[in-house]
């Protein structure tokens, strides 16, 4: 997924130690803390071809970005996302604490996998459709050299870069189930969730996950007995170290817990934000 350069008044060396961790996690790249609600924009509300507010698009230097367009798909307005040699996430804040064991629900479709990926190696890190999933574990948790890291790549990007991300995938060819570290970074982790080619009709798989369960087995031997919030949600599909082309589509997507709603932005009251 990765091979990355970028620019910043901190020397190269330091600026190549940082970007396995930066490209990685900054998918998520807000400065600002959002303000919204917690529920998650529809792309089928949009009113023109752009994502609504709050959905952001989030790049890299000097990357050919991915494109992310609503369409018209029959009677469904959908999200259209390609990648052709390119890198990009469609990221949207939100604030749903763990404890309200959050469901998430969404639609997606894969027209064309990008050819050539292998997910365990950082040349082959590529995938036409991935959902994110971003969590404010603190950051104390972590081992000192990862603190290090972290705190570099949110130096280098001026940005909140989130300690922990999960990536739903839908890859060309790793079993269903499988869960890895990502090719460049621990910090993130890959959970397949379909493989190749579907018989569905038209093409569209439904998913629906226990966060809360996905979460404590992907990071739940380093976080223990804490469980974080949940700070944003991405598409993503990038293309860039194969120099491929993929051609995925999303329909809305939904996050909510069994608890009744909170303002994004309010403070859980137990679970701790992230440590500087």
């Amino acid at each position: 997924m990765f091979s990355k350069e970028g620019s910043s008044n901190f020397p190269l060396q330091q600026q190549r130690r940082a970007w396995p961790a930066l490209a990685a996690l900054c998918i998520a790249a807000w400065v600002v803390p959002a303000q919204a609600e917690e529920s998650i924009r529809a792309f089928s509300n949009a009113t023109g071809d752009q994502p609504p507010a709050p959905w952001h698009f989030s790049g890299l230097p000097n990357k050919v970005p991915t494109k992310f367009e609503v369409v018209q798909q029959g009677s469904q307005r959908v999200l259209k996302v390609e990648s052709d040699k390119s890198y990009g996430t469609l990221v949207h804040r939100t604030m749903v604490p763990l404890q309200r064991d959050p469901t998430l629900t969404w639609r997606w479709r894969v027209e064309q996998f990008v050819q050539g990926t292998d997910l365990h190696v950082k040349a082959g890190d590529d995938s036409a459709a991935k959902l994110c999933v971003f969590f404010n574990l603190p950051s104390d948790k972590l081992s000192i050299s990862e603190r290090t890291q972290l705190k570099l790549a949110r130096a280098v990007s001026g940005e909140d870069v989130p300690t922990e991300t999960l990536c739903y995938v839908w890859d060309v060819k790793e079993p269903k189930g499988s869960l890895f570290v990502n090719a460049f970074t621990n910090r993130m982790q890959m959970l397949v969730l379909e493989s190749g080619p579907t018989t569905a009709a038209g093409g569209w798989v439904p998913e629906k996950r226990n966060v809360l369960e996905d979460y404590r087995r992907a990071f739940g031997r380093e976080a223990g007995t804490l469980v974080p919030d949940v700070v944003a949600v991405a598409v993503a599909a990038d293309s860039d170290n194969t120099q491929g082309h993929g051609l995925s589509f999303f329909s809305d997507i939904d996050l909510r817990g069994t608890a009744a709603p909170e303002l994004v932005g309010a403070k859980p009251a137990a679970a701790p934000g992230a440590a500087e």
